[in-house]
């Protein structure tokens, strides 16, 4: 029988999921003397097994804030029930050795024909070259209001990268401060600016002109909104709401 349920976390944990002690299955927590199971890199159908395995469980977990909204099943089987089910596979199994091994092959002649026109000429080509480029981009994250950076104990080790780059380049908590090496076309209208933090994602376009580039380097600082940063990870007890 398949169970449905949604995940509920009422009172989100304050604490640096980061500062606890890592083990296997997350990390524990000083605070509360308890370890917080990481659920938050786990497939759905990771979830509902752990929680089927876990019921009836005081759990306290982390999660992605997205996966609350989400809806999760497991299967709930009897031991009766998988007995038929594996002596009904056996019989399965045999009838389909058996029917086998009455069976003679039978060879199937495929004729394919051959083709009688070709076509023959010039492929055309269109060669259109789009200069790359590589600048650094040097500025600060600032928040829209106050144009400060933002507060380092609210948003920690916030993180940038721009148009995919393969690195993150930690940003200077106490100024803002960043300095990024970006690959970028003479066509470019538009970067693309990722910034990540412990709990916070955020990804948004740009403006972006070569013109403001001066000597391989754009100086530009990016300023956001304080609402624009999502919150990507949430922990405290974990409640299950079944349908």
């Amino acid at each position: 029988m398949k169970k449905k349920f949604t995940l509920e976390i009422a009172n989100p944990c304050s604490e640096n999921f980061n500062k606890m002690i890592p083990n296997a299955t997350g990390s524990f927590c000083n605070s509360c003397a308890k370890n917080v199971i990481d659920l938050s890199k786990k497939s759905n159908s990771e979830v509902a097994k752990f929680i089927a395995e876990t019921k009836d469980t005081n759990i306290c977990a982390r999660l992605r804030v997205t996966q609350l909204d989400q809806e999760f099943e497991h299967n709930e089987t009897s031991k009766i029930n998988n007995l038929k089910y594996a002596a009904v596979a056996a019989s399965i199994l045999l009838a389909s050795n058996v029917s086998g091994q009455e069976k003679t092959p039978i060879k199937t002649e495929i004729n394919c024909p051959k083709p009688s026109h070709y076509l023959v000429g010039k492929v055309a080509q269109n060669n259109i070259v789009r200069q790359e480029l590589l600048i650094t981009v040097k500025g600060k994250l600032l928040e829209d209001i106050t144009h400060k950076p933002f507060d380092r104990k609210m948003y920690p080790n916030l993180t940038l990268s721009i148009n995919g780059s393969e690195k993150t380049f930690r940003i200077n908590a106490k100024t803002g401060e960043f300095s990024i090496p970006v690959k970028v076309f003479k066509s470019d209208k538009t970067l693309i600016i990722t910034i990540t933090g412990d709990d916070y994602y955020l990804s948004k376009e740009i403006p972006f002109a070569i013109e403001s580039v001066t000597n391989k380097v754009l100086q530009r600082d990016i300023i956001i909104a304080e609402g624009e940063l999502t919150r990507i990870m949430i922990a405290g007890g974990l409640g299950i709401n079944y349908k």
